[in-house]
């Protein structure tokens, strides 16, 4: 590694985004797509932005969590209490390695509106998108929303199909 690449690396803002839907795949499997495309740049010096819902973001929260010392902030559309169940104990259970927790305030229904402006919102304040969408042709999802609004920006893209 050079040394453009190890500043390169030490300095970026990261968005993850990804599909809520990960019952098709065990833990182990993701515990392994994110040891392979998430550790390269989990160092003390890169914030991750996680979107704070359930499915990829709580996994790769308790991951990062669990397995590096790169800052995480939680980015929630409204507050963290709106968010379901299993979003909010991966939170918790994760509350000491999180540098910080974005409540963007958005009414108490939450719609799709207010997930997308938390994901160009996320995207804004980052050098990179690392998209987990589910396999197949890219469609409409806020996964793949956030991707192409990160090329839209031209930010670095990871896209890695679940």
């Amino acid at each position: 590694m050079t040394t453009y690449d190890t500043e390169w690396i030490m300095t970026r803002a990261v968005v993850i985004t990804g599909t809520r839907s990960t019952g098709h795949r065990d833990l182990d499997s993701y515990a392994e797509l994110f040891t392979n495309y998430l550790a390269p740049f989990a160092v003390p010096e890169t914030r991750f932005y996680i979107g704070g819902a359930k499915g990829i973001d709580s996994l790769s929260l308790l991951w990062l969590a669990g397995n590096s010392d790169a800052q995480i902030t939680i980015v929630v559309p409204g507050t963290v209490r709106q968010q379901p169940a299993e979003a909010r104990q991966a939170i918790t259970r994760s509350r000491d390695r999180i540098t910080e927790v974005v409540e963007l305030g958005a009414e108490e229904e939450l719609r799709s509106p207010a997930f997308h402006a938390r994901n160009r919102w996320m995207v804004d304040r980052s050098d990179m998108v690392i998209g987990f969408p589910l396999g197949g042709p890219q469609g409409t999802s806020g996964t793949w929303q956030t991707l192409n609004y990160g090329a839209e920006q031209e930010k670095a893209r990871l896209i890695v199909p679940v």
